[in-house]
């Protein structure tokens, strides 16, 4: 089976099954899913959600955030995983957003990775999300996913991984086929017990193949 013809496999089969694959991270407008996204790091949506209500009641918008100090914020998210550097994150986030871009959550790669706790897997997941442009997260399910289904070969970092998944899926499928990976990463293609008879993708899947 060449590149090409893997591709076009997954493509059709998740577009029968997941069409309407999107973010499971709960959020309303782009700077509550930037705050979503940087509490998410090693840390499931579920728990994120929890957090979330009473944190946008308290911090509805950046100005507010940007008012507020690093304890007082990490009484928010103390629940969550590396709280003490979050709450950092958080409230530097918030300042940089007022200091530079008056408030506002900005739409381009360059423009989010000069906030403070922005890597490029968040801001890729702010500008699919938040802004409908053409970008692919890759988080640890879907460098798995995409490594086992033989989509990446090659890839050693979640860098190279994100080259040739933007390479190879069409662009106007990026966003979809990222939610499509990690959602398929965080239910089926598991990391320690892969389920893989629950699979609809065994036949073009090089793990399988290679294990079976």
């Amino acid at each position: 089976m060449t590149l090409q013809e893997r591709y076009k496999q997954v493509i059709e089969w998740f577009s029968a099954n997941m069409p309407e694959a999107r973010s499971e991270l709960d959020f309303s407008n782009p700077y509550e899913l930037l705050v979503a996204v940087i509490l998410s790091a090693q840390c499931t949506d579920k728990r994120v959600n929890t957090i979330t209500p009473a944190f946008f009641e308290a911090f509805p918008d950046a100005e507010t955030l940007s008012q507020s100090s690093v304890e007082e914020v990490f009484e928010y998210i103390r629940t969550c995983s590396y709280p003490n550097n979050k709450a950092k994150h958080l409230v530097g986030m918030a300042q940089a957003l007022c200091r530079e871009f008056n408030g506002q959550v900005p739409s381009t790669m360059d423009e989010l990775l000069s906030l403070p706790g922005v890597g490029r897997k968040t801001a890729s997941v702010v500008l699919v999300c938040a802004f409908n442009k053409a970008a692919m997260p890759v988080d640890t399910h879907v460098f798995r996913v995409a490594n086992r289904l033989g989509l990446t070969p090659g890839a050693k970092t979640p860098e190279q991984s994100e080259v040739l998944l933007m390479k190879h899926f069409p662009e106007h499928l990026l966003g979809v086929a990222h939610h499509w990976l990690i959602l398929h990463g965080r239910y089926v293609c598991q990391a320690r017990r892969p389920k893989c008879l629950d699979c609809g993708l065994t036949s073009c899947c090089e793990y399988f193949n290679r294990n079976k």
